[in-house]
């Protein structure tokens, strides 16, 4: 028992400390958009902003107040209210009155084969009219030279798609403890710096901040081979890597900034619809993840209790080593260092969070968005 522990132990070491090395050398590769300098190329290509809404009440003007006071000289602002059941309608029929040049289009039906926001978005790219094409969300605020320093960025490294990482607002220290592993994984997922090799498989996209040429975006299909995806932004990024185009991720953070849910409750639904599709419906991949969490990252908390010698001591450096990553990854968030206390909990929470998705996919056939249901079976069958 004690050889086995021995050889968990130093096992685990060696994989942090492989994970360690990855992820800080990679987020430190990562550009920050507040030293991109606000210059635009000459003359200025059109950019047409993009943002699907479905019942964003709670945000929706403080956002669309930041999009609007944009500095970039030649916008246009395509708003899709995707049959929205609050007051949503009302604050954008208000708003089209106060600033004429806003433009709102309606989707009073979805047709087959399409989430609503996919086709919003493509219903909205269908309209615009600019070189480049700006999918945000609709609760995204951003500071008032953000186009202009993406669109700088993006023309300068001859670049055709650019994500930006937008700090993340949170409500509780539980939301943030969760957020913060969420990060970690998804990090190690995506591993974003690689994404801007042309050699590489991975690939990046950020629903916050979707910038891509248009000539592009036609190009690989627009959001159709994509359209029963829950994972869009993702999946449009692998679309994008896939065709051979480049593409980039910076950090946003002082810039851009989102509310990703108002409370624990609406976090946990709101990855219902996607988390199982994160791991392309596997369940496979589910009971091996799990299984790998509890044997390397939650393992070594209760060895703490439970160990002594050099097992202790080993266990003592790869929890550090840990919470050290913890502190790594929320660095230019509004997240607190302490939070990486909490990581054996959010490890919890994610797993259970992919669990609890896994089974309500399998129980309930599919998912149900925005009002539509969706079977497992049209779900997988929606792969690139």
């Amino acid at each position: 028992m004690y050889t086995a522990l021995s050889y968990l132990a130093a096992t685990t070491l060696i994989c942090w400390i492989a994970i360690g090395l990855e992820l800080v050398l990679g987020n430190r590769k990562i550009g920050l958009l507040k030293d991109i300098p606000p210059s635009r190329p000459s003359p200025p290509p059109k950019v047409s902003i993009i943002i699907p809404a479905r019942n964003e009440e709670r945000n929706l003007r403080e956002a669309l107040q930041s999009v609007l006071k944009q500095d970039y000289p030649d916008l246009e602002f395509i708003i899709v209210n995707d049959r929205s059941t609050d007051n949503t309608g009302a604050i954008l029929a208000q708003m089209e009155k106060e600033h004429p040049h806003l433009q709102v289009h309606t989707i009073l039906e979805l047709p087959p084969g399409w989430l609503g926001k996919n086709y919003a978005l493509q219903y909205g790219a269908e309209r615009a009219t600019g070189e480049i094409l700006l999918f945000m969300d609709a609760d995204v605020v951003m500071q008032p030279d953000t186009v202009s320093r993406a669109v700088s960025y993006l023309y300068d490294n001859k670049i055709d798609h650019l994500c930006i990482m937008p700090n993340i607002r949170i409500s509780s220290r539980l939301m943030g403890i969760f957020i913060m592993t969420f990060a970690i994984f998804f990090w190690l997922y995506a591993m974003p710096w690689r994404a801007a090799k042309p050699d590489s498989t991975k690939h990046i996209g950020i629903g916050g901040f979707n910038m891509i040429r248009a000539t592009v975006y036609r190009a690989i299909g627009m959001h159709q081979p994509i359209a029963l995806r829950p994972d869009d932004d993702m999946k449009l990024g692998k679309l994008v890597k896939k065709n051979g185009y480049r593409q980039r991720l910076l950090h946003g953070q002082s810039h851009l900034s989102v509310e990703w849910y108002s409370s624990m409750r609406g976090l946990i639904d709101g990855l219902m619809k996607n988390a199982f599709a994160g791991v392309d419906y596997s369940v496979i991949a589910i009971v091996l993840f799990t299984l790998l969490q509890m044997t390397f990252s939650i393992w070594p908390f209760i060895a703490l209790f439970v160990t002594g010698g050099w097992i202790l001591i080993i266990n003592i450096a790869i929890m550090l080593i840990m919470l050290a990553l913890c502190v790594e990854i929320v660095r230019g968030q509004s997240l607190s260092p302490w939070y990486s206390l909490g990581f054996p909990l959010g490890i919890l929470m994610f797993i259970y969070i992919l669990w609890r998705a896994m089974i309500l996919n399998i129980k309930n056939d599919g998912i149900t968005w925005r009002g539509t249901h969706y079977s497992l079976a049209e779900l997988k069958a929606n792969k690139i």
